[in-house]
């Protein structure tokens, strides 16, 4: 049967990985489970950046202030 995970190796700073424990035991969690839903968490914020910042792209191009926005959404949604 195969795996259904990778096994990596991580190097960090004393303090972080001080931390890291701290936060096992405060959640009775694994290290794994720690870092694994750290990096869900950082991925989704860096999508979330991507949606921003083409929206941020768009809104220049067709001349829309940031202002406006909640206007254009509320008219949107009606």
């Amino acid at each position: 049967m195969a795996r259904t995970t990778k096994t990596i190796t991580l190097s960090l700073p004393p303090e972080m990985a001080d931390k890291i424990e701290e936060l096992t035991k405060e959640e009775g969690r694994t290290r794994s489970e720690l870092l694994r839903e750290a990096l869900r968490r950082y991925a989704e914020e860096q999508e979330m950046k991507k949606i921003y910042r083409y929206g941020e792209i768009k809104a220049r191009q067709r001349g829309i202030t940031e202002d406006q926005i909640e206007d254009i959404i509320d008219a949107r949604r009606k």
